[in-house]
């Protein structure tokens, strides 16, 4: 089974290696996504899988589940990912974010309960959010052509190299046996997709298109994550110099009460404003925390296996926009 399950990783980085090799034969406009016919394909079955599968057992987790045992199994996961962090920030050179890192694992693994308690926080050591791909990019790696892998979700090549190392440091991969781990990683999966529910419907309400929404939060997410939340004046000047069309729907339905219903009324136009205002939303939510609206189409589970592409309060994002 190991070894099958290695030959598959293989297999499937050489098929990536490809791709960004072969880019030029489904190029479109936007320069940073010269697959985007090949990519878009991807998306749709990804989508499907989350429809199908991940996205109702999510729901029946949230439904039976009480929510201080969600928090409980999330906390355990972010612990665990903690390892991942504090690796990544020792290969940037970040040494006290480092020292910090390791100081939340002893913490919450002893006086949380082998991290079903998050005490570090209150206790002033901040959580953070490094990976294998944000290392690459610190040491100056370029990108790359932007990829939706299957199962996996959004990713840029760089990511995708990224991606593999972690999942060697991944500690849910010390399991034994396999029949445990896959069970670990499947509830880390679920898990992070509920907590991705509202956000992949705001998703759906919001986004006129669905798959550049996702690209261009993710993309802009993790630029902003590579230079810890202050890109360069130049990297901002070039996404600008590229025509972006508006991704937000300006006649929103607007949530009228506390439960968040949604009424048939629209917003008042506000033709300039509300354009620009439409074109800068993806950057917004691709900042926020937790789970951006971006890592909500990232596939809960990608963050199943992917610790290390989260947001603080989630190990990994599959929704639609497969986080992070």
């Amino acid at each position: 089974m190991f070894h099958l399950a290695h030959r598959l990783r293989l297999a499937a980085v050489c098929a990536i290696v490809s791709l960004g090799v072969f880019s030029g034969c489904a190029s479109t406009n936007d320069p940073r996504d010269p697959l985007e016919v090949l990519n878009r394909g991807v998306y749709k079955f990804n989508d499907g899988v989350d429809t199908m599968l991940l996205k109702p057992a999510a729901e029946i987790y949230q439904g039976v589940i009480p929510p201080i045992a969600r928090t409980g199994v999330r906390n355990v996961f972010n612990n665990l990912n903690d390892v991942v962090v504090a690796l990544n920030n020792l290969l940037q050179g970040k040494f006290t974010e480092a020292a910090s890192d390791v100081g939340r694992i002893a913490i919450n693994t002893t006086a949380g309960l082998f991290g079903l308690f998050d005490v570090a926080t209150p206790a002033g050591l901040e959580k953070h959010e490094e990976d294998f791909g944000q290392t690459l990019g610190f040491w100056g790696v370029g990108d790359g052509p932007y990829l939706v892998l299957p199962f996996v979700g959004p990713r840029n090549l760089r990511d995708t190299a990224g991606l593999f190392v972690d999942w060697q440091v991944d500690p849910l991969l010390q399991f034994d046996p396999v029949r445990t781990r896959n069970q670990l990683w499947g509830l880390r999966a679920v898990s992070l997709r509920a907590e991705l529910l509202s956000a992949s419907k705001l998703l759906s309400i919001a986004a006129l298109d669905e798959y550049e929404f996702v690209r261009d939060a993710y993309l802009q997410r993790r630029r902003n994550l590579i230079y810890d939340g202050n890109p360069p004046r130049e990297a901002r000047e070039k996404d600008a110099a590229i025509d972006i069309k508006p991704l937000v729907s300006t006649t929103l339905p607007v949530a009228e009460s506390a439960a968040g219903e949604v009424s048939g009324s629209t917003a008042p136009e506000a033709p300039a404003e509300t354009e620009a205002a439409g074109q800068d939303h993806s950057e917004e939510l691709s900042q926020s925390n937790p789970a951006t609206v971006a890592m909500a189409t990232t596939a809960a589970v990608s963050a199943a296996v992917i610790p290390s592409a989260v947001t603080p309060s989630a190990p990994v994002p599959l929704v639609r926009v497969w986080l992070p």
